[in-house]
């Protein structure tokens, strides 16, 4: 995928259809949604606007579930994480900008267990790139990306959305 395959208008439209495919095909009526702080917040506000979910968004922030915490220390930017509904026995609509390694998502996934058993979790990512460390893969993707190593794709935003890649660096 070159840079102007990064738009981020096209990969959100890819990413809706998907997910939506996916809900139907799963069954799942009146899923609740939630959007990993801050690149995935961005993307699950897009996409529950458009998807028209019935539920307030959730916001997770994984500061505190990250395996990193002990050696890298406190994120300065830690929000408080937002979950306006019950997790026991709903399903869940997971949003998160890029898949990399796994361990973001591993993150969110502990957290959101610790508020309750949900019945299904659906992930879905804008991106999906090269370079997992832990098993876990996107059920829905806006993209995906084959970088070299040390580069890095990272979403900007909120307004305008992009997309960009860099060596190096977070």
């Amino acid at each position: 995928m070159s840079q102007a395959d990064l738009d981020v208008e096209t990969l959100l439209a890819r990413l809706e259809a998907s997910l939506r495919e996916e809900l139907v095909r799963r069954r799942l009526d009146d899923p609740a949604m939630i959007g990993v702080h801050t690149g995935g917040a961005w993307i699950a506000e897009v996409l529950h606007r458009r998807l028209g979910f019935s539920e307030p968004l959730g916001y997770l922030d994984i500061s505190f579930y990250r395996d990193d915490y002990p050696q890298s220390g406190m994120n300065p930017d830690v929000r408080a994480s937002k979950l306006p509904f019950r997790i026991d026995g709903r399903n869940i609509v997971l949003i998160d900008d890029v898949l990399y390694t796994g361990r973001t998502v591993r993150a969110a996934l502990n957290e959101i267990f610790d508020y309750g058993r949900p019945a299904e979790i659906v992930l879905g990512v804008l991106i999906d790139r090269n370079g997992r460390q832990i098993p876990i893969q996107a059920d829905c993707i806006g993209g995906r990306v084959e970088l070299e190593p040390g580069q890095r794709i990272k979403l900007v935003g909120p307004e305008p959305l992009q997309l960009t890649i860099r060596a190096g660096g977070r």
